[in-house]
């Protein structure tokens, strides 16, 4: 039987990635060992306090600017993409080779939203995973192609 599921944590509310990062922490505190892989956002402090908590929770983002990606110039974001693409795909390959039980993509569907993949691309990655993986997508909003592939999904909303 399977223990593994995709779960969306969605919408324009704050705590996406709270609510993925807590849910991974859960998953580590039951033996299972997890890779975040964030997309997008600016070098934070969190990733240096998540690190501590290695070898269970391994952390990545692939970008090489400090800075969100959305604040970036054209040119720097050519580059940044292929960073980005990596990433894409050394998640890919971690799902390929059974490395971790958790996969969470913060701020992956926000790829999507820029035009950096196509849903198609997003779907590729998670018809990788196997049966007994959980993969955590964050993001603001979840294409309707993706919907079909998705187990649970929790909305995040701010109402004021």
């Amino acid at each position: 039987m399977s223990n593994g599921y995709v779960q969306v944590f969605c919408g324009k509310g704050e705590g996406k990635t709270s609510a993925a990062i807590g849910k991974t922490l859960l998953c580590a505190t039951g033996g299972k060992n997890a890779i975040v892989v964030k997309f997008m956002k600016k070098k934070d402090n969190d990733s240096e306090f998540l690190k501590r908590l290695e070898p269970e929770i391994k952390m990545f983002r692939f970008e090489k600017k400090d800075i969100c990606f959305n604040e970036l110039s054209d040119e720097e974001k050519h580059d940044e993409i292929t960073n980005i693409k990596n990433g894409l795909n050394y998640a890919k390959k971690v799902l390929t080779t059974g490395e971790c039980d958790v996969l969470v993509l913060d701020e992956v569907l926000g790829l999507v939203d820029e035009g950096i993949i196509d849903s198609e691309e997003l779907v590729s990655v998670i018809k990788t995973k196997s049966e007994d993986t959980i993969i955590l997508l964050t993001g603001i909003n979840l294409p309707d192609e993706l919907k079909k592939y998705v187990d649970f999904v929790s909305k995040i909303e701010t109402l004021h």
